[in-house]
């Protein structure tokens, strides 16, 4: 897709899009920001933007390449509402702004729209870093002298280039050097003289593969001179421990944060609440989201329906069935509807459990919330009857996803004749097979391990909003 777009062959990008949903793969990140990039670079900026706002509800990580390129882009249009309401949805993602992005913040600045900057503006431009200047000693050519006049012959190997190269540092291998956390690591550390910047501690961070050197390293650096964490740091080493179930950590951490008034950024309760899930701890994910949620300041509806998707998504991991059904109650009763992701990530749970009557009690949700069921949610319900060995109910089901227009993928296709057949309901098994030869129009929905994350309603929308684009270009 990159190559394409760099080649100027629009019909190839749209294309390689769809086949990595027609494949079944969920993109990624990376693979938004080359249509994201794309699309701004031909001139659809608006349609840029719109897929960047989808990506929360895609549960897709937005990326600081993303902000650069729409902030560098409204900064040059000089659209600078625009690029404000991106520099606070990037602290509301925990983004720290990178030194390519100080150029166009400068530009803000002068143009009187970008007041409270120190904390932008603080890792883009570091005086304590300094440059390495060189001279290169450099011999001109014959082609050099015919054009400057000013070299002469006497001269010609006396002219010199100043080069000036950044320090330069692997935070990744230091990280890796560090894992032991001896007196020696610690000393040979102490003696490199390292400028200590965010952004330099959040790399190191991100690296650390033990949560004890992390902690160590992290409480090490924080008497570094010229050094003091902020929420950037502060929000890295909690997520990492969340990750590895050190609660202890985390619970100080906030009492800290509480204590400084600092704010946390949303994503980072987000994540936290996530990674509980994946160390197993439940009652941890509770508080945090019960109690500690308040510390990111006010929160959309919007993320609130995100929140409670990943409150969902741990409980079910941690296995607490009830809690989560109460939960889901809650968060009804506080006039915030899941979403299709949420409804399909607990549906294919329960299932897969054979708790049949809480998927239907699930269904009648959906219906009840006004969602139209898109083809991945069908997918789940036909399966789990299946399974089940109720065959009858997944052929209502199949009727009713054929009469919107869906239609099964092939695994779900030859799963649900095979039931039929196995309870005698040949007729039935014969209609779904004659049906299912029709051509499908439908992107695909069969996301393996995707329940909790992308519906094929939104993986459509995205796709004809990108296609769309170029569609007078070949598409």
């Amino acid at each position: 897709m990159a190559l394409s777009a760099q080649m100027g062959k629009n019909y190839e990008v749209v294309r390689s899009f769809y086949r990595m949903i027609d494949e079944g793969l969920l993109p990624n990140c990376r693979t938004y920001s080359i249509v994201i990039e794309h699309l701004v670079k031909s001139g659809k900026v608006l349609e840029a933007l719109e897929v960047f706002k989808m990506l929360p509800s895609l549960r897709i990580k937005r990326t600081l390449k993303q902000y650069t390129v729409l902030i560098d882009c409204f900064t040059s249009c000089k659209r600078f509402d625009e690029v404000k309401t991106l520099l606070d949805e990037m602290q509301v993602d925990g983004i720290l702004p990178s030194r390519a992005m100080s150029l166009s913040l400068q530009k803000m600045q002068e143009e009187g729209f970008l007041k409270e900057s120190d904390l932008l503006f603080r890792e883009t431009q570091d005086e304590r870093i300094k440059n390495v200047i060189y001279s290169v000693e450099r011999c001109v050519d014959d082609e050099e002298e015919e054009e400057d006049e000013n070299v002469s012959h006497a001269s010609q190997c006396d002219h010199n280039d100043e080069v000036r190269l950044k320090p330069w540092m692997d935070p990744q291998a230091l990280a890796s050097a560090l894992q032991n956390w001896g007196p020696d690591e610690v000393s040979a550390l102490e003696g490199a003289n390292f400028v200590w910047t965010t952004r330099l501690v959040c790399k190191i961070l991100r690296s650390f593969k033990s949560p004890e050197t992390a902690w160590n390293f992290f409480c090490w650096v924080a008497y570094q001179p010229g050094f003091t964490h902020d929420i950037y740091t502060v929000q890295r080493i909690m997520t990492l421990l969340a990750r590895h179930g050190r609660t202890e950590l985390v619970d100080r951490l906030v009492s800290k944060i509480r204590m400084e008034e600092m704010r946390l950024p949303f994503s980072t309760i987000r994540l936290i609440i996530d990674f509980y899930g994946i160390s197993k701890n439940a009652d941890a994910a509770l508080k945090v989201f019960n109690d500690d949620r308040i510390l990111c300041g006010p929160i959309s509806k919007s993320n609130m329906i995100l929140l409670y998707s990943s409150l969902l998504r741990t409980l079910t991991k941690c296995g607490r069935n009830s809690d989560a059904m109460d939960i889901l109650d809650q968060m009804i009763l506080n006039d915030i509807c899941p979403d299709m992701q949420t409804f399909s990530g607990l549906m294919h749970y329960f299932s897969n459990l054979g708790d049949i009557k809480t998927v239907q009690r699930l269904f009648s949700m959906v219906r009840q919330s006004g969602l139209e069921p898109d083809a991945y949610l069908y997918k789940v319900l036909i399966q789990g009857y299946c399974k089940s060995k109720r065959a009858a109910l997944a052929w209502r089901l199949f009727e009713d996803m054929r009469n919107s227009g869906l239609m099964p993928d092939s695994a779900t296709k030859e799963l649900l004749v095979k039931s039929l057949w196995k309870e005698g309901r040949r007729r039935e098994a014969a209609a779904v097979e004659e049906s299912c030869e029709e051509i499908n129009t439908v992107l695909p929905h069969a996301l393996r391990g995707h329940e909790w994350t992308v519906s094929s309603a939104d993986l459509s929308k995205v796709y004809n909003l990108y296609s769309n684009c170029f569609a007078s270009n070949g598409g």
